[in-house]
């Protein structure tokens, strides 16, 4: 692992940008090839902000004909960075997902409660099928299970940073997945 200084601590590279893309192309070809012979719309809802990246990276390494790329805004966590186990949906889905199959695209899951919220909420929607490809899991901060069909890489319990994920807004636009090992 790699030690990385900037302004306000010491940092280390949990997961470098060619590892990252690397899993996000073959989570791509094993989503094409489950996809490959359904007759439904495939949407792709990325969970904003923090999936953004995420999201754009895999739909590229997907092919299928009638994909669609949607995204939702939910929010979980409080100023000082803990989950309150509330999650509230700020922004939602621009079109209907009925009949469809729906993959929800998420950074990172931990605590679980924003993603069982989601999926409740999604399941209502009557789509054909739903499944959750996240990037990250925590799975020693789990509190409630969900699913995760896809998933890119497990680590412990650390806040991280980088591809798309962020402290207080910034390091978002990392190329690598780190977490801060010194202040």
């Amino acid at each position: 692992m790699r030690m990385v200084e900037k302004e306000k601590g010491l940092f280390e590279t949990l997961l470098s940008e060619k590892e990252i893309l690397d899993r996000v192309n073959e989570l791509g070809e094993e989503i094409t090839q489950d996809y490959e012979s359904s007759n439904h719309d495939l949407v792709l809802i990325g969970i904003l902000n923090g999936a953004f990246m995420f999201t754009s990276d895999l739909a590229k390494s997907i092919s299928h004909p009638d994909i669609y790329i949607d995204f939702m805004k939910l929010s979980s966590y409080t100023k000082d960075q803990n989950t309150d186990g509330e999650p509230k949906i700020l922004s939602d889905t621009k079109r209907s997902i009925m009949n469809t199959d729906v993959i929800i695209i998420e950074d990172i899951v931990d605590t679980g409660y924003s993603m069982d919220t989601l999926l409740k909420m999604l399941y209502a929607r009557n789509p054909n099928s739903i499944k959750v490809c996240s990037l990250l899991s925590k799975p020693s901060k789990r509190e409630i299970y969900v699913p995760i069909d896809y998933l890119g890489f497990q680590i412990p319990d650390a806040w991280v940073l980088g591809y798309g994920l962020d402290e207080g807004g910034k390091y978002r636009n990392g190329r690598d997945i780190i977490r801060k090992i010194q202040v």
